[in-house]
Formats: structure tokens, sequence, C-alpha cells
């Protein structure tokens, strides 16, 4: 079985974490963020949709040694 990481890999800040948190595990496992994405998440309320929150995801490229 091999042991290889995937050369890139998307980190989901999740609800009680910190961007700070989300960049020390990217780089714990070996990455190193190359690209950050943040969308919208809906609700409907009342018959009227709104913004719940944020999404942000960071994309990370495998630090080569």
């Amino acid at each position: 079985m091999s042991n290889k990481k995937a050369k890139k890999k998307k980190f989901r800040v999740e609800e009680g974490q910190t961007i700070s948190d989300v960049l020390e595990t990217m780089r714990v496992e070996g990455y190193t963020p190359v690209a950050r994405f943040e969308k919208p998440v809906f609700i409907e309320r009342s018959k009227k949709i709104e913004v719940s929150h944020q999404e942000i995801i960071f994309e990370g490229k495998l630090i080569e040694e």
C-alpha cells in the first residue's frame, strides 16, 4: 500500500474553526495554500431567501521536499 499524498487537497473552514486553525492543519499535513474560495450559503425564512453564512474553502498544494 502506497503512502503517497494527493498533490492537491481542499480544506474547509468548519463551524467553530478559525482560518488560522485550518492553515495550521494544512501546514501539519504538508500542504501550502494556493487558492481561497468563498461562497454564500442561503437559507429560506418566511418565504424570503437570506444568506446564512459564508463557506470558506482553501485549496492546498503538497509541499515538495
